[in-house]
């Protein structure tokens, strides 16, 4: 990802975050985990914020955080040839850093039911890219498959032992 991209989201959010009265920095950078992949980290300051703005930013199980990283993603994908798009992920305290290890902990948890029982687990109440994150960690398990399942806004994730 270029520069101008990692400046046109830096300054997207901070202007966001100004239109709800929060003159906060946000620092943008490259970086990436397995299962999150490379992308456009836009890191809002919560040492500039209150508890209680963090979390109302954050929202219950992560739902206002999420959101804001939809509309970054659409916002600034819009308009893109698809080979353009850049992915951005949104942190703010640490929340996706610590929502990864749970995540990790229920693909985890999901592998063990699946191999133990031979019976598919579904993952409930994830977001869109919860679901995208899970399917790449469980990539790395060969014996099983992933898919999701309904309709938002009650689409789930299963996992599967590997049907031939």
């Amino acid at each position: 990802m270029d520069d101008t991209r990692l400046q046109q989201g830096k300054q997207w959010l901070e202007q966001l975050l100004k239109l709800a009265a929060l003159s906060v920095p946000v620092k943008a950078d490259l970086a990436g985990t397995q299962a999150l992949d490379e992308s456009c980290w836009l890191t809002i300051d919560h040492t500039a914020l209150t508890p209680e703005q963090i979390e109302i930013l954050t929202g219950t199980d992560g739902a206002v955080i999420d959101s804001i990283q939809y509309l970054v993603n659409t916002i600034l994908n819009l308009g893109q040839a698809e080979d353009q798009r850049r992915a951005y992920t949104v942190e703010l305290n640490e929340y996706r850093i610590r929502r990864q290890t749970e995540l990790q902990k229920m693909a985890e948890q999901a592998v063990s039911h699946v191999r133990e029982t031979g019976d598919e687990y579904e993952m409930k109440d994830l977001s869109s890219a919860e679901r995208r994150q899970v399917h790449t960690i469980l990539k790395a398990f060969e014996d099983l498959e992933t898919y999701s399942r309904g309709q938002e806004p009650d689409r789930r994730l299963v996992v599967r032992r590997l049907q031939a």
